[in-house]
């Protein structure tokens, strides 16, 4: 289907532009969400006849969400959830769940604005980028951990699903063990060429 845009939308185009896209995003969501209009002759005029509105409504829309952007920019939420030992989660951190914890502390974020791949299923302080207008992103971190304290370490930048962290261990110490075993194996080796290089007496 044949649309003319509202608005700038990211991949698609710049408002007033008529682009293609499938039947079923446009019934679902860009012609109920008042974004795109059905490109024909009587809806040309009208986005003509509308555009300074348009413009003005945008720039409006731009500036509450640079607004909430600036407020947002660099900040850090803590999610807590059960994980296994190597830091897998129990489930998954999703953009809805990410959108309701944004909603908690009172920044007005949609869903479909938390550009996430894929749901987050591994414990650790993740970036997310959050598209808040089609000219208007900002990067927040999501610190998933197991409880507060562990998400304050992981905020330091401890590694909690290193070896040291789940048994307790000091890997640098493990380190300094393998390499004192390998000069007492390089030590070994060269004893034993010694003893056979070893003439053997005359009869």
């Amino acid at each position: 289907m044949d649309v003319i845009l509202l608005e700038r939308i990211a991949k698609l185009g710049q408002m007033g532009e008529t682009v293609r896209v499938r039947d079923g995003f446009a019934r679902n969501y860009l012609l109920p969400k008042g974004r795109a209009l059905r490109a024909n002759d009587a809806n040309r005029a009208r986005f003509e006849a509308q555009k300074a509105q348009l413009i003005a409504r945008n720039e409006e829309r731009k500036a509450e969400a640079q607004s909430i952007a600036d407020t947002l920019d660099g900040q850090s939420f803590i999610v807590v959830r059960s994980a296994g030992e190597t830091g897998q989660l129990y489930g998954s951190v999703s953009s809805r769940d990410i959108a309701d914890l944004l909603k908690e502390g009172g920044y007005k974020v949609a869903r479909n604005e938390v550009e996430l791949q894929q749901p987050i299923k591994t414990i650790g302080v993740h970036k997310v980028v959050l598209a808040l207008h089609p000219e208007v992103e900002v990067t927040i971190s999501i610190n998933i951990a197991r409880s507060r304290d562990e998400a304050e370490r992981q905020s330091r930048g401890e590694d909690l699903t290193s070896a040291a962290a789940i048994y307790g261990v000091d890997e640098d110490e493990y380190a300094d063990e393998d390499e004192a075993d390998e000069a007492d194996a390089a030590e070994t080796t060269e004893s034993t060429d010694e003893g056979d290089s070893d003439e053997t007496p005359a009869a």
